[in-house]
């Protein structure tokens, strides 16, 4: 309880100087030394902070939970975050091509880049790209993503399941006025998971439960999205999570996994840099939650392209 009251006010001068000089150093450590918490309470702050790793920052420990425990009503009464479908970013990526729409833009679905040259022409180069569909078009500065894993990412393991359960036991109204939550977030702490021959999980396991009320899934089932940081054991202990989360809903018969998948995920640093006229963005984060420091990356791109004038950052015109 101290440390919610603290983490609720933490950004105010008074607060500021109790964790300011640990900046940088591991949220778990700061606990530890500031609140007297054990590893058990430890592993449950640092859940809430959603880091993939379990080795985020005092910093931005602390702003993200701050950044949760504020936000409760933000989107109405019982909300505090909006979930994206699919496990993934997808419809973030759906909202910026049709904001690009109105700005006059023309976006194309499942088309990608076969090639890219630069032409001069007139004194002036250009960059000429050829679409996989055939069409080539001109351009004076070229956006694209990196064909590069990058070295400073986390692999993530990741795996997806369809259930044979509503899991309505876990998707309860909690407050008055509020509709029924269609999205929860489970996590499994650092070691409460092992695979069949007893070791241990070293990072984060996380899972993200949708009801059919998402439109992700026919009505009774669910989905669910399990990530953890990939390692020669992520995709038995991912197995094993689900297996845990399914035995522990209350039904006469433990609900069955009708379908899976499991993959991998490169991750980056989502930075964006340019040489010429060709600008790149590294791969997304590691986050399950968006990490607004992706949108600076965002506006340099976009100051790349269209100039430095920050009046016209995401100002559209008729």
């Amino acid at each position: 309880m101290k440390f919610l009251k603290f983490v609720l006010d933490y950004d105010t001068e008074s607060q500021a100087e109790l964790w300011k000089p640990s900046e940088s150093e591991p949220l778990a450590e700061f606990l530890e030394r500031e609140f007297k918490l054990d590893g058990d309470l430890q592993s449950y702050v640092v859940t809430l902070t959603l880091s993939a790793d379990g080795k985020i920052s005092v910093g931005d420990g602390l702003a993200a939970i701050h950044r949760h425990l504020t936000s409760m009503g933000m989107f109405g009464a019982g909300f505090a975050a909006v979930y994206p479908k699919w496990g993934g970013l997808s419809e973030v990526a759906q909202v910026g091509c049709r904001a690009g729409a109105v700005g006059g833009a023309v976006y194309m679905l499942g088309t990608g880049i076969s090639e890219v040259q630069h032409v001069d022409s007139d004194g002036e180069t250009t960059i000429q790209v050829s679409l996989a569909n055939g069409v080539v078009v001109k351009s004076k500065t070229l956006v694209q993503s990196t064909n590069e894993t990058s070295t400073d990412g986390v692999l993530l393991s990741r795996l997806i399941a369809v259930v044979n359960s509503p899991v309505s036991s876990m998707l309860q109204v909690v407050v008055e006025g509020a509709p029924t939550p269609s999205a929860a977030v489970v996590a499994f702490p650092v070691g409460s998971i092992s695979t069949d021959d007893g070791t241990a999980s070293g990072f984060p396991i996380y899972a993200l439960v949708h009801s059919s009320d998402t439109g992700e899934c026919p009505a009774g089932q669910c989905i669910v999205y399990l990530s953890t940081v990939s390692s020669s054991t992520s995709k038995s202990l991912l197995s094993n999570a689900l297996s845990s989360f399914l035995n522990a809903i209350p039904t006469s018969e433990p609900p069955k996994c009708l379908w899976r998948m499991h993959y991998e995920q490169a991750t980056g640093t989502g930075s964006f840099a340019s040489e010429d006229n060709i600008g790149t963005f590294d791969w997304i984060t590691s986050d399950l939650a968006l990490n607004d420091s992706i949108l600076r990356h965002v506006k340099k791109a976009w100051q790349f392209v269209g100039g430095a004038d920050e009046e016209n950052y995401m100002q559209f015109e008729d």
